[in-house]
């Protein structure tokens, strides 16, 4: 195949997987403002998509990790990219299905390295790398954002006790549309630069930039509109989770949630790791729960996730790696790959139509024993 034409396939693949980034963590800036009626659900994801477009250009630190350290660019080719994007598309998307906010960004980072280790072994992947910016900010995170939301969860609630419930309710709404809108912006700052670092590992291995380049403006701008139109879309079924199946959140809790992942974030992006905002949302929202006395926080939905983000690196990477050995037969190979990851999107997209969360039924409290992603 020509090497200009795949890497015009992987480049509008690299978008494809942006988009269903998008929509699936719009939830880690909206959900809580959605759940406690701060902000409407539709007036929520335009905030966030306007806001992801803007965060997308405000920082290249976490795309550069991507496109000249988890991998040696030099040892794999397009081909092995658009595997790996193949497998972070269908874990996103099975994911969604099922409400579970599991991390975008881990599902890239295993549907990158399962294809790698097919294609040119073991010694093709930085595993220090690996380890620093990617598994440790992901044990770390987290447990970090749930503390700081804990912490300023009981600081909201101890300073405004003596306050009218009315005039905190008020105040705290306002202060969510800034908090939220702050998530929305870190996101697009994390997230957008993980597709521009795809992007131009792409370039790279073709030889269309040199290494260690950083990512072209149109790179910057094409992945900022993908993951703006995904997260303006609206990622009905997770944001139903994070706001409803884990704690009943008011307006305290939802702000200091927000606030917490926001300085989780943009700390992480300064510095260059490419962490998943799904983690630290979640970390933040079960921290803000259990910061407000008497709540319930529904741990088994903790577990739920728990299971689904220890799976996500190694599911993306099985998938990942099958699509580079397929794919490395050759053109036909290639198309197969393509031809099957479209009919399961598909499949998936015709499953979740059978049970539809969307803008009208999202604060719809899910029966006790429903699946995640089910409305009562």
């Amino acid at each position: 195949m020509d090497v200009t034409l795949i890497v015009v396939v992987v480049v509008a693949t690299a978008l494809v997987f942006d988009f269903t980034n998008g929509f699936h963590d719009t939830a880690n800036a909206m959900a809580t403002s959605i759940a406690t009626r701060a902000l409407s659900p539709k007036v929520a994801v335009t905030i966030a998509g306007a806001l992801n477009l803007v965060g997308a250009f405000l920082s290249v630190e976490v795309a550069k990790t991507i496109s000249s350290g988890l991998v040696d660019e030099a040892r794999i080719g397009p081909i092995v990219i658009f595997a790996g994007l193949v497998g972070a598309i269908l874990w996103n998307l099975l994911t969604w299905l099922l409400g579970l906010p599991s991390s975008s960004s881990h599902a890239l980072f295993g549907g990158l390295i399962g294809a790698t280790l097919v294609a040119a072994g073991v010694n093709a992947v930085n595993f220090g790398a690996v380890l620093t910016k990617v598994v440790i900010p992901a044990l770390i995170s987290p447990v970090l954002a749930g503390v700081v939301a804990l912490i300023a969860t009981y600081l909201a609630y101890r300073i405004t006790r003596r306050a009218d419930d009315g005039t905190v309710t008020r105040g705290f709404k306002l202060g969510q549309i800034v908090s939220a809108s702050m998530v929305a912006l870190a996101h697009g700052t994390n997230d957008a630069q993980k597709t521009m670092g795809v992007i131009t590992l792409t370039l790279i291995t073709a030889g269309f930039l040199t290494p260690d380049s950083g990512p072209p403006f149109w790179v910057i701008l094409s992945a900022g509109l993908a993951i703006a139109l995904g997260t303006y879309i609206g990622g009905w079924r997770i944001i139903q989770t994070l706001g409803k199946r884990v704690s009943e959140i008011q307006t305290p809790q939802g702000f200091a949630a927000e606030t917490s992942a926001t300085a989780v974030i943009l700390t992480s992006s300064h510095l260059g790791f490419a962490l998943s905002t799904t983690q630290v949302a979640t970390g933040a929202i079960f921290g803000a729960g259990a910061g407000r006395r008497l709540a319930a926080v529904q741990w088994g939905v903790a577990g739920q996730m728990a299971v689904a983000w220890i799976l996500t690196l190694p599911a993306a990477a099985a998938v990942g790696a099958a699509s580079a050995w397929l794919a490395s037969t050759g053109t036909v190979g290639t198309i197969i790959v393509a031809l099957v990851a479209i009919a399961l999107a598909g499949g998936i997209y015709a499953a979740s139509r059978r049970r539809p969360i969307t803008a009208e039924n999202v604060n719809d409290v899910p029966a006790p024993n429903a699946p995640a992603g089910a409305a009562a």
